[in-house]
Parts: C-alpha cells; sequence; structure tokens
C-alpha cells in the first residue's frame, strides 16, 4: 500500500502527539524535544499496534489507534527507564 506526503505528515503529527501526552503522564517532557517526542510516538505506535493485534483482529478506527499508540509510548518509556536505572 502506498503511503502519500499527507499520510506520511499525519503519522508524524499523531506520533508527536502520542510521544508528547506519553511524556508528561510519565513525568518526562520537560527532558525530551520534539523529535524525541515524535520518535517515541511513532515506536510507541508500533508496539501499541503489536499489543493490540494480540486481543484485536482487524482494523482499529482513528481514536483507538491513536490511544494505542499513547499506551505503546508510556511502555516504551517505562522500559527506557527501568533499562537507565
Amino acid at each position: 500500500m502506498a503511503v502519500g506526503l499527507g499520510g506520511i505528515i499525519g503519522w508524524l503529527v499523531l506520533g508527536g502527539l502520542a510521544g508528547w501526552i506519553a511524556s508528561m503522564i510519565k513525568g518526562k517532557n520537560a527532558q525530551m524535544g520534539i523529535v524525541a517526542n515524535v520518535v517515541v510516538g511513532i515506536v510507541g505506535a508500533l508496539i501499541g499496534g503489536f499489543l493490540l493485534g494480540l486481543f484485536m483482529e482487524g482494523q482499529a478506527g482513528l481514536f483507538i489507534s491513536f490511544i494505542t499508540a499513547i499506551v505503546g509510548a508510556v511502555i516504551l518509556l517505562s522500559i527506557i527507564n527501568m533499562v537507565r536505572k
């Protein structure tokens, strides 16, 4: 499936928002910049999407995908905190 420029920009925006919200939940917002928020959000979306795929068949809507990205980003930040300690 081909993804256009609008799709990529959408992924970056939603990834950034998900990473930013996750960093606020974990109390790391002051330590992270916009690039780190986007990366954490996108990687978190991959983690969350994998976990959601274990429990759900088919495609999720935008809202569920966004919540899944936030949960995945929180999981990622938790793992990073455990490794750093």
